[in-house]
């Protein structure tokens, strides 16, 4: 799990920055019809067999149906399909190979794929996935559209065209537990933030989503036989704050959410330290009947249960009672690490009494490897956590006929620096760069440790310095791509040097969808095709009302008055005192926010935010923005450790910079609104304890 080390400052809440909404639609231009078409070979994680067709292409067409023999498969298909091509693709449902279209069938897959994987064959007319299970076509469909060009990630209609290489791919996963955990604990995030996270795991394959759900920190589940655990437990967070937590109808959600694609919700109860939360919500859990205050740091080990005591048994059972019954999947995991406060012997008594509960209610018991000090349940699974590759809690475990779960945290932990200079994140496992997550073998990794032993691979990103859904995309893209490789694909099928190009081509489809993810210099990142901006027949406008004309139009944006150049580039947006030159900074907001005359980058103002070691010094403006559209938004800064950002409904994103020098430089991220976003939140902060930042010029465009 975690180190018992003091945690470095965490990361401050993103500020929010300003934006405007402009007229004209703009799209990404259409890659020419000669384009590349991606290779099958070309996927994360790498598939089992792929046998590519010369010559051979299927092209998606407005006349396109899809016929399935799963309805939610072909259901999910065609809503990722249909916004970016804004073909209709019906959705049939039939056992029959049809002689054209898309097919996803439930009969005739390779008998290797087993109950996960899928077949791919595609030929000039007809594109079927089949498999054996309504999973196994699900993962299918995520093979799918990597093989389609990354702007069939886009909400919006694209040009296309929309072609796939021919040729078969046979598929199936190395693992069958190939997990990711989210610590909801430290900080807690809500169920818009998870759901989006569970879309991301998916996409490569993950189908296990482990949910770190207490903690010293904050207890993030509602319990009816104790409520205050989640109004007194769940009140706060690392570094103070509201904390939060999940009503049953919410976790039920999120459950459901998940085994829509085919994922296992495993909750964790951390037991019989890290409880500190529990502890403060009720007096008699404690040996001397007094609750010890919230706790908002960062530090370990220090909490215990009461192992003498017989209430805290009772909580504890009726706490996995009432949480198994919300769970329908196999797993509850009980935590078990870093019990420093609890003597070896209390230990061992404590977990030998708490395993048979799981037992009782039909699910098999997860730990932390120091479960392995306890005597083993049936099926138990051991998570190995440890930085090394041979541990005596491990060795026990293995002994017992535990199933192992690889976690190495020098290996897998997300919320580990890729560098010494990444601004989130911890270093206490290592520094972990792409290569590093990569390049190791789960089969081989510990000595003594049978192949047959190794249950699967998790990524755990714990949530010290992550407070946002754009930090936790930060942490864990491009690493979880790279893990959940090691997890589904056979070892043959893997290779740095290819890997990485694979990995590099994914970064195109990561901005079409809005991901916020490190650039590692380790990866030859592919980009979009150059913007070519048209206007929509929908957008058209008459000479008055070109760009060159309209009062939203930067006053700087030199413009010809002809209607051809007034197209020739998207409108230059205004933030509302964007340039900071009214003198005053309304309506940005921020209390350590304030315009400056030096140094600016244009003009006679610029923004300054006076940085503490404990304020970031955010500063934020609201806007209005339009539904469904695609908005680039552009800032100057001046410092070290600058970020903007916007937030709002479905919205989150950042980027930032280690450093600037003594002079202005760009920052920009790119977001797409849902179809509810009617306003965005736009940001710009720094680091605690760096100097001052400035920032000047910002400005919000349609795309």
């Amino acid at each position: 799990m975690e180190d018992a080390v003091q945690r470095p400052a965490l990361l401050a809440a993103a500020l929010a920055l300003a934006t405007v909404t402009v007229g004209a639609v703009w799209t990404i231009a259409a890659p020419p019809a000669d384009a590349a078409v991606v290779s099958l070979q070309d996927v994360v994680p790498a598939p089992a067999s792929v046998q590519p067709a010369s010559g051979v292409t299927f092209t998606l067409g407005s006349g396109t149906g899809i016929q399935t023999e799963s309805l939610d498969a072909g259901n999910a298909l065609a809503a990722l399909l249909r916004p970016s091509t804004g073909y209709a693709l019906p959705v049939t449902t039939g056992s029959g190979t049809p002689s054209s279209g898309i097919a996803l069938l439930l009969s005739g897959a390779d008998a290797s794929v087993g109950t996960e994987g899928y077949q791919l064959d595609v030929t000039a007319s007809l594109l079927t996935i089949r498999a054996q299970t309504p999973a196994g076509l699900y993962h299918g469909v995520q093979t799918l559209r990597q093989l389609l060009p990354p702007t069939v990630e886009a909400r919006t209609v694209q040009s296309g065209p929309w072609t796939v290489a021919g040729g078969r791919i046979i598929d199936r996963p190395r693992y069958a537990y190939r997990g990711a955990m989210l610590d909801v604990s430290r900080h807690f995030f809500g169920v818009d933030t998870v759901k989006r996270y569970i879309d991301e795991i998916a996409q490569y394959k993950l189908n296990v989503l482990h949910l770190h759900l207490s903690d010293d920190q904050g207890w993030r589940i509602v319990v009816d036989a104790w409520p205050r655990l989640a109004t007194v437990g769940g009140s706060t967070q690392v570094g103070g704050g509201a904390g939060g937590y999940y009503t049953k109808a919410q976790y039920t959600d999120l459950v459901a959410y998940a085994a829509a694609r085919h994922i296992t919700i495993v909750p964790e109860i951390d037991m019989p330290g890290h409880t500190n939360a529990a502890l403060a919500s009720y007096a008699e859990l404690n040996c001397n009947g007094v609750a010890p205050a919230l706790y908002t740091g960062t530090e370990v080990g220090f909490s215990s249960f009461c192992v003498s005591k017989e209430v805290t048994y009772t909580f504890v059972q009726q706490v996995l009672n009432e949480l198994a019954a919300l769970t329908p999947g196999p797993y509850l995991h009980l935590g078990g690490d870093e019990a420093h406060s609890t003597s070896e012997a209390d230990y061992r008594t404590f977990m030998n009494r708490v395993q048979p509960f799981a037992g009782a209610l039909n699910k098999t018991v997860v730990g932390w490897h120091q479960i392995g000090q306890a005597d083993h349940t049936a099926g138990r699974v051991a998570q190995f956590w440890g930085t090394g590759t041979s541990d005596a809690d491990l060795s026990s475990a293995v002994s017992k006929g535990d199933k192992i779960l690889l976690s190495p945290a020098n290996k897998t932990y997300l919320d580990m620096k890729y560098t010494n200079a990444t601004p989130l994140g911890l270093t206490w496992a290592g520094l972990i760069e792409v290569q590093t997550a990569y390049n190791w073998d789960p089969g081989t990794y510990l000595p003594g440790v049978p192949a047959a032993s190794i249950l699967g691979v998790e990524a755990p990103l714990w949530s010290e310095t992550l407070r946002t859904l754009a930090d936790i995309e930060f942490m864990a893209f491009p690493r979880m791509p790279a893990l959940a490789e090691l997890a589904w694909s056979p070892q043959s099928a893997r290779n740095w040097d290819t890997f990485k190009v694979r990995l590099g081509a994914q970064g195109p489809r990561w901005t079409v969808q809005g991901i916020n993810y490190y650039r590692s210099p380790q990866v030859p990142w592919s980009t979009l095709p150059s913007a070519s901006p048209t206007v929509s027949p929908s957008a058209s406008r008459s000479p008055s009302a070109s760009p060159s004309a309209s009062p939203s139009a930067s006053p700087s944006a030199s413009r010809s008055p002809s209607p051809s150049a007034s197209v020739s580039s998207p409108p230059a947006g205004v933030l509302a005192n964007g340039g900071f030159e009214t003198g005053s900074l309304a309506p940005w907001t921020g209390s350590r926010c304030s315009v400056v005359t030096s140094p600016v980058r244009s003009g006679t103002r610029a923004l300054a935010g006076a940085v503490t070691a404990g304020d970031t010094a955010q500063c934020q403006q609201t806007v209005t923005v339009q539904p469904n559209r695609t908005y680039r938004l552009t800032g100057y800064v001046q410092g070290s450790y600058v970020y903007i950002g916007a937030t709002g409904t479905g919205v989150n994103v950042s980027t930032w910079t280690p450093g600037t020098g003594n002079t202005y430089a760009p920052l920009s991220v790119t977001f797409t609104t849902g179809a509810t976003t009617t306003s965005v939140t736009v940001f710009v902060h720094g680091w605690y304890g760096q100097p001052s930042y400035y920032a000047d010029d910002f400005s919000l465009t349609l795309v």
